[in-house]
This record gives C-alpha cells, structure tokens and sequence, in this order.
C-alpha cells in the first residue's frame, strides 16, 4: 500500500523512497589549497598542536570547550591519545600547507548515518589559524565530503548560545539559525544553552559556490587581502 494513502487528511514529509544509509566518514585526508585535514595522530601532531595552542596566552580559546586548558604536554597528549582512536567525535587535524605543521583541531560527531545527520565540532583554532584562508578551507573542505563524497542531508553546528564568536562564524559560512536549547548540557560546573545551526543538503550548492569564490586566489590582493567577504559571494 501507498504509505501516502495511509495518512489520508495529515500533512507528511516528503517521501524519500530511495534514500539508503550512508557511509561514515572514515579517516581520510581532505586536502586543499591552503590546508590539509587530516586525519588525528597524537605521535605526529601533539606536539605541533601544544606549541600553536600555547600562543593563545591568556587561554580564551579553551573557554567553550568542554575540556581544557592543559597546563602540561603530557596531559594535553594524554587527552589526544583517549580520544584518537574512537569513531565519534572522529578528530582530524589542519595541517597549514606553508608549515606543514599542525595548527588545529576539528571533528565530526555525533554521526547518524542511517539518516544522514553528522555535525561538526569540537573545533580548537590555534592563533596562528585564526582568521586566515586555511580556516575557512577547512570548514568547507569537510562540509565537501559530507555532502559531495558521502551524500549526507544534514550537517549540524552546535555551541554554547554565550558563544557569540561560534555564532558568527557558523553564520558566515552559510548555516542558518534553528533556535537555542534551554540548560542542554553542564560543562565545567556551569549551564550551557545550545545553540543549534545547520546546513542541508538542497542548501550546499549555493553554500559551496560562494565558498569556492572566495577561497579563490583571485579574491584576494598580493598582500592577502580579500575583495569581496565570504557572504558578498553566497
């Protein structure tokens, strides 16, 4: 029987009769221009990553993370260790191609693929990646393999609602809006409203057009300038 006609007078979402489980990201390099995310190794990038973290000296990029700051290499390589290995939150690392040295951290998590839900998180930009090209490239070389190579419907951007440096920045690459979870979650003795942006599927196209045209060399002056700001370009 047609599941339509079995909810004869109530409104129902659109069917997706083809729709099938996706993949998981797996640990796979997304290489770019300007940066590489790569996949976590504590061996290779813990180092690298304690030494760029440290050159936020009064420690305000750990505010919004659930954990942090470590205030010894050893237990910052510690908590990478614990962390590497597991599937959700997946953690990659941005790689500045100048360098090649680590100078982030990301994720994804909370992963859903039997319906096509993943979100991004856990991200920790070091000062040195703050505000630069491979920034914004990481976010969009990630949102890529969502969409493009994996096929997902919906990707998800969650912060505390204090953070008002995470809200813009998921409005600047094109998230929209969804509204705040009241006292989601406790973290590090304190409430945290959630809020909640997303990305879908029918959405990317556009989203990644103007990403592409800004990340584009032509956008940006020999001094490194950009011509036009990333939503003059959506």
């Amino acid at each position: 029987m047609d599941n339509r006609k079995k909810n004869v007078g109530l409104p129902i979402g659109d069917m997706l009769e083809n729709w099938q489980s996706r993949e998981t990201p797996g640990r796979k390099v997304m290489p770019g221009r300007y940066c590489s995310v790569e996949p976590l190794q504590p061996e290779a990038h813990a180092e690298q990553l304690f030494q760029a973290f440290a050159e936020d000296t009064q420690e305000v990029n750990w505010t919004y993370l659930p954990y942090g700051p470590f205030k010894s290499f050893e237990s910052f390589n510690q908590w990478l260790s614990d962390n590497c290995c597991k599937d959700d939150p997946l953690f990659f690392v941005i790689i500045d191609k100048r360098t090649c040295v680590a100078v982030g951290l990301t994720s994804f998590l909370r992963i859903d693929a039997a319906v096509g839900v993943i979100e991004v998180g856990h991200i920790h930009f070091s000062p040195r990646l703050q505000k630069t090209r491979a920034a914004t490239e990481a976010m969009y070389l990630m949102m890529r393999r969502v969409f493009d190579e994996l096929g997902y419907r919906r990707y998800e951007w969650k912060c505390d609602a204090c953070n008002e440096g995470s809200k813009k920045a998921a409005l600047r690459l094109g998230f929209r809006f969804e509204g705040v979870f009241r006292q989601a979650t406790v973290y590090k003795q304190r409430n945290r409203d959630t809020a909640w942006f997303s990305v879908i599927d029918k959405e990317w196209p556009a989203i990644k057009a103007g990403l592409e045209d800004w990340l584009d060399t032509t956008n940006f002056d020999n001094h490194g300038q950009q011509t036009k700001g990333l939503q003059e370009c959506y």
